[in-house]
């Protein structure tokens, strides 16, 4: 029992680790860069942010994307990579990452990695309710990233515990 729940703890690992790098490269893709303005300072502040989180320099990358919100407060991708790179350096950073990927969500509604991120967060935090929430509602925005968002929950929920259970009769 002690083996399979080590073998659940790092399976659990693992996803979540996959969560944060696999769904990561559709919003992760540069933006096109305007011309003039602020939202032209913003943009090149966040493909610069996109950079580091792809590096796995989160600390960097949150200054970046801090950077091109001061730019441009309505860029969503900019709530959302700030919201993961947060999350990426600790749970100490979590209430803050929150935040972002509600902002994120308010300026852009169908945007499905927030959806995700947010789920695992959810997760990580041990409310698996608003994580079944935002799963239910990227299931109408992304299938794929669904099917991940699910396999998170569901690996929370038998880290849990619940693993030597018989399954109900019905």
């Amino acid at each position: 029992m002690l083996v399979r729940r080590r073998w659940v703890g790092a399976l659990t690992g693992a996803i979540i680790a996959l969560a944060g790098t696999a769904a990561g490269a559709v919003e992760s893709d540069p933006l096109p860069v305007p011309k003039g303005g602020a939202r032209e300072q913003a943009v090149v502040a966040y493909n610069d942010g996109v950079k580091l989180m792809l590096e796995k320099r989160y600390a960097a990358a949150q200054s970046r994307f801090q950077e091109a919100l001061t730019h441009f407060e309505g860029l969503a991708e900019a709530h959302n990579n700030l919201a993961f790179s947060l999350r990426m350096q600790g749970a100490h950073n979590f209430d803050r990452a929150l935040k972002h990927y509600d902002r994120a969500l308010e300026l852009k509604p169908d945007l499905a990695q927030a959806y995700m991120y947010r789920g695992v967060l959810f997760t990580q935090l041990g409310d698996l309710k608003r994580a079944s929430a935002d799963h239910a509602r990227l299931l109408k925005l992304d299938r794929s990233l669904a099917a991940k968002l699910e396999a998170v929950i569901v690996s929370r929920v038998v880290r849990e515990g619940n693993e030597g259970l018989a399954a109900q009769y019905e």
